[in-house]
């Protein structure tokens, strides 16, 4: 069995969705006919830059939503934002250092309608709403977070 041969299962298998567990992935392969060992996979695992979630070991950006350890939103916004503004259909939100994309994280896992979409840099999250008034209403609900 060929390093390249293993990288296509292993592929093949994350497409399918995470797998949970280097046991779980041996045992995958072994029904496709392929044996490796866990020092094997572990090389596999890291060559391949798979992500370890807490869903399982999934291709980069495709880790499986809802899954993380982030704190509630409204603490997030209570404890890192300092100042929401409107600016047409965009939120200019800021944030103390270091603060903005674990926010813009919980702030894009709760789906709100009004928001399409965030970027976040290092103390700056820019939200993008469907329109004025959706811009409007979200700031609305970030700014009643932090009162």
């Amino acid at each position: 069995m060929s390093k390249l041969s293993r990288h296509k299962a292993i592929l093949e298998l994350l497409d399918q969705g995470p797998v949970a567990s280097q046991e779980e992935l041996q045992k995958l392969l072994h029904r496709r006919g392929l044996e490796a060992g866990q020092a094997t996979l572990s090389r596999d695992i890291r060559e391949l830059r798979l992500v370890k979630s807490s869903g399982g070991y999934s291709l980069p950006g495709r880790e499986v939503p809802g899954e993380t350890d982030l704190p509630s939103v409204d603490r997030l916004v209570r404890e890192f934002v300092t100042s929401v503004r409107t600016a047409q259909n965009l939120l200019v939100t800021k944030t103390s250092i270091g603060s903005a994309q674990p926010v813009a994280a919980a702030l894009d896992e709760e789906n709100w309608p009004e928001a399409i979409g965030t970027i976040a840099g290092d103390d700056t999250i820019l939200i993008v709403c469907q329109s004025n008034r959706a811009a409007g209403r979200l700031a609305e609900r970030i700014q009643e977070m932090l009162a």
